[in-house]
Formats: structure tokens, C-alpha cells, sequence
């Protein structure tokens, strides 16, 4: 197969495709909250690798300084952060979005994030968390969702071409989180368009019962997607009126002050 010259991704049966390297970030992506630590078998299952394969992976983790081994157990090193910091680091316009993150948590006591896309998942890289808890789960910068079941995720789906848009959700199953998340392809589309159009998106206890969240995209000066920036409360303590009459215009002032900030 000839090497690809455009910018789409490589497939992985594409020459110029490393399949060593994407099975060692397999193994690393593998640890989760719910997986800190595991035994060789465990990752094996885990990353769909045999016994062979996966020890040997581990072993050359640990030889970098990746992975630690505790008798039968694996776990990550600190050693990873360094991944995740690489990104943080190289986009310096993080410290001036969380000011505005955190700004926004102050004016209404509610959390506030900005998250991107990567691949059908929305991706925390910052927040400013408001001390009352959300979810069943902790979000934290890292932490990956289901871009279409967020308020977050769906700005960003909205934000792409079509054919884009068509190629990502032939590949996304819609799980139902609770009685209200949108499981229909097409009704998940004319969402979508009415985000396009009005610029912003709300969800409503679709992902977790009693969540409910307000984001809109976040450009820099020249027009550039950076992300989207949310609002998440609980639908008890705040209704839809104070998340459109309050919330939105906070949102829409902060997103601008970002993209005069953020060259």
C-alpha cells in the first residue's frame, strides 16, 4: 500500500503505520480509575494482546520508567505525567482560559471546564471545580467522556465538517445513560444542527441523573476552535431559565474575552 501524502490519519495496515508503538500506548491507556493496577493476564484481556505480547510491552515500560512492577502487578509511574504534560506545555493559552474558568465558578458557584475533542470522546484539560460534586464520578483534567451525550461533546461535534461528522458517528454506539439520553442517530443529527445554528448546546440529565450543563466554543483571535467551555450544575438547584437568562450570557462574555486574549 503507497504511503499516505494528505493529512488523514493512517490506517493501521498502512506501511508508515507503527504497530509497536500504538500497542505500548495501548497497554498505558489500558490503567484507568477503574484499573489502577493489574496483573499481566489482566492487561492481556484488557488490551485484547496475548500473554506474550503484552509482557513484553510492560517490560519495556518498565525499563523506561512508564510502568512499575509490584510482584504480580503492574501500575503506571509518574513517569506518564510527562505525556500529559507535553500537551499542557505546548498550549500556553491553558492559564488563561482557567482564569476565566475560574471567574465563571465564582460568579455562579457552579463548576466550569474546557474540553476538546479527541476522537468520539470529549477531553478535559481545564476545569475550575465548584466544591459541591456533580457526578458518580470524580472529573478532573484528563478525564474523557462520550462527546455525544455531552453538552461539551456535541459543540464540538457541531463544530465539525460533514463529511467529518458522517464518518465519526458511523463508528459511535448511542449507550442510554438515563431515560432521557438521545439514542436515535438522526434525532442526535437534528441536535446537532440546532447546536450549529444557535451556537451553543444545553443537556439535560442525559449523561447522569440530575447533571445538567451549558457549553459554547471557544475560538482564539484568528478564529481557531481551542475547545468548548462549560457550566455543569444540578438540575434541582438550577433551572433551564437561570441556565439561559444568566448562565449563557456569562459564557458568551467570557468565550469573547478569550478570543481577544488568545492569539
Amino acid at each position: 500500500m503507497n504511503a499516505q501524502t494528505n493529512d488523514e490519519p493512517l490506517k493501521p495496515d498502512d506501511r508508515d503505520f507503527v504497530t509497536a508503538l500504538a500497542s505500548g500506548l495501548d497497554v498505558i491507556l489500558a490503567f484507568d480509575h477503574a484499573n489502577p493496577r493489574m496483573t499481566l493476564s489482566e492487561v492481556a484481556t484488557k488490551t485484547g494482546m496475548n500473554r506474550a505480547r503484552a509482557r513484553r510491552f510492560l517490560l519495556t515500560l518498565n525499563a523506561l520508567g512508564y510502568v512499575r512492577k509490584q510482584h504480580r502487578h503492574f501500575e503506571l509511574a509518574p513517569k506518564t505525567l510527562q505525556l500529559g504534560y507535553a500537551f499542557l506545555s505546548a498550549n500556553n493559552y491553558r492559564s488563561v482560559i482557567q482564569q476565566h474558568l475560574e471567574d465563571i465558578t465564582q460568579q455562579t458557584g457552579e463548576s466550569s471546564s474546557l474540553g476538546v475533542l479527541d476522537g468520539s470522546d470529549v477531553t478535559y484539560v481545564c476545569r475550575s471545580a465548584a466544591p459541591h460534586r456533580l457526578m458518580v464520578i470524580t472529573l478532573a483534567i484528563g478525564t474523557r467522556l462520550p462527546a455525544v451525550a455531552t453538552s461539551m461533546g456535541r459543540v464540538l461535534l457541531a463544530q465539525l465538517p460533514e463529511d467529518e461528522l458522517d464518518a465519526l458517528l458511523e463508528t459511535v454506539t448511542l449507550e442510554q445513560h438515563t431515560e432521557r439520553t438521545i439514542t436515535d442517530k438522526a434525532e442526535l443529527r437534528a441536535c446537532l444542527r440546532q447546536v450549529r445554528e444557535q451556537g451553543y448546546c444545553i443537556v439535560d440529565q442525559e449523561l447522569d441523573s440530575g447533571l445538567r450543563s451549558l457549553a459554547l466554543p471557544a475560538f482564539d483571535a484568528h478564529g481557531r476552535l481551542l475547545g468548548a467551555i462549560n457550566v455543569s450544575t444540578n438540575a434541582a438547584r438550577i433551572d433551564m431559565t437561570m441556565l439561559t437568562e444568566r448562565f449563557l450570557p456569562l459564557l458568551r462574555e467570557k468565550a469573547q474575552q478569550i478570543a481577544n486574549q488568545v492569539n
